[in-house]
């Protein structure tokens, strides 16, 4: 079980938080940016349950040192964001954007997040505020500000978990819990306060 989960873990590294960190020329701020992270047993349950390469999420912020992503991997911290991109398996990136209506609010949408900085890493997918994954992250600062949700939650009874069964107990350390509701990153991506802007970003 200890190799399981350190197996899971392999791709939650510690980042660097040197200063005048690169930018991306089709990036702007609150873009929401989403990416297929190297398979392991959890990333592929991720992708596999809901048929989406995307496995993870983070939301692009400028700060007086550059530009970085708030993201729930690990610890819930700020990744330079060039080095965010060089984690995807593919080494590109998919960038959505809030649409006009609620541009304005990005500023309280970051701190929001922001707020949750430290928070640990939910393996389990639960929908507490203890531990936060990276997709939860995001529906919820965006709840927090906006008052509404950020793409529709889904029981995970309701995904193809089935082939992902022996994976999903392992992490459990019991039943699949198949009523436990769930923002994943694909219905991240699907929501309606979202436009894409390139799938193909690198």
């Amino acid at each position: 079980m200890k190799r399981f989960f350190i197996l899971c873990l392999v791709t939650l590294g510690l980042s660097g938080c040197g200063e005048d960190q690169v930018g991306h020329p089709l990036v702007q701020e609150g873009d929401i940016l989403f990416q297929s992270l190297p398979h392991n047993p959890l990333v592929d349950v991720i992708e596999g349950s809901t048929h989406s390469p995307y496995s993870h999420c983070g939301m692009a912020h400028r700060t007086a040192r550059g530009w970085f992503v708030i993201e729930a991997i690990g610890p819930v911290k700020e990744t330079p964001l060039a080095e965010w991109i060089t984690h995807d398996r593919d080494r590109h990136f998919s960038i959505y954007r809030l649409r006009a209506a609620y541009r304005s609010r990005i500023p309280d949408i970051v701190k929001a997040a922001q707020g949750y900085l430290g928070r640990p890493y939910d393996l389990r997918y639960e929908f507490d505020d203890e531990k936060i994954y990276c997709s939860e992250l995001l529906y919820k600062a965006f709840r927090q500000t906006c008052g509404e949700p950020l793409g529709i939650l889904k029981k995970l009874g309701e995904l193809d978990w089935k082939p992902y069964e022996k994976t999903i107990v392992n992490l459990e350390g019991g039943p699949v819990p198949l009523e436990r509701l769930m923002i994943t990153p694909r219905a991240l991506s699907e929501a309606a306060q979202l436009e894409c802007v390139t799938k193909d970003a690198r």
